[in-house]
């Protein structure tokens, strides 16, 4: 065995729950959670996935079969979105990349890189859209409140990419100070 018991022991204390209070909001017997702490049974299926809930982890933190942690690899994969700056949907490209080739063999990536990835589709989509709008403006000579024809394109754009330089670093300091979670809101996930 692999420790689970122990890391889940861990996690339980840091969120301030006691046994009883981890066995009744996982819906598990006491017993079975005691067992699982102490290392006698290993949990499988259901009840892994009915603790992990309760103690907001993810499975595969857990399981950790081979996986190792690697902030720097987390703060790439962030950065790398930041190509699209320079090469044509280089922020979809570059992560994706790096998220295929070590998703699996480090810790929090898989759902990490699938935030990141799915962030970058929306605002790709976004972006374009924003653009055929400012063309179409532009030909057409509309222009509507403040923004003229010339303005709104550039506007819009300024606003999009500033976010998109923006986040990537926030995450990636928030990554080399500790925090690995998904930063990205995602309303549609493209990837999971």
């Amino acid at each position: 065995m692999n420790n689970i018991g122990q890391k889940i022991k861990d996690v339980r204390k840091k969120k301030g729950l006691s046994q009883e209070e981890l066995a009744e909001l996982a819906k598990i017997n006491l017993r079975t959670i005691q067992r699982i702490e102490n290392n006698e049974n290993e949990p499988r299926g259901k009840t892994l996935n009915l603790i992990c809930q309760v103690l907001d982890l993810n499975t595969e933190d857990i399981l950790d079969y081979g996986m190792q942690t690697d902030k720097n690899y987390l703060i790439s994969i962030h950065l790398s979105v930041l190509l699209g700056l320079f090469i044509p949907t280089g922020n979809i490209i570059f992560p994706f990349m790096l998220w295929v080739t070590k998703k699996d063999k480090i810790t929090s990536l898989k759902e990490i890189g699938a935030n990141i990835l799915n962030f970058q589709i929306i605002w790709t989509f976004f972006a374009f859209f924003a653009l055929i709008i400012g063309a179409i403006l532009k030909i057409q000579h509309i222009s509507f409140g403040p923004f003229t024809s010339t303005s709104s394109p550039l506007f819009i754009w300024s606003i999009l990419y500033f976010i998109n330089i923006l986040l990537p670093i926030i995450f990636a300091i928030l990554i080399r100070n500790g925090s690995t979670r998904k930063f990205y809101p995602n309303p549609i996930k493209f990837i999971k």
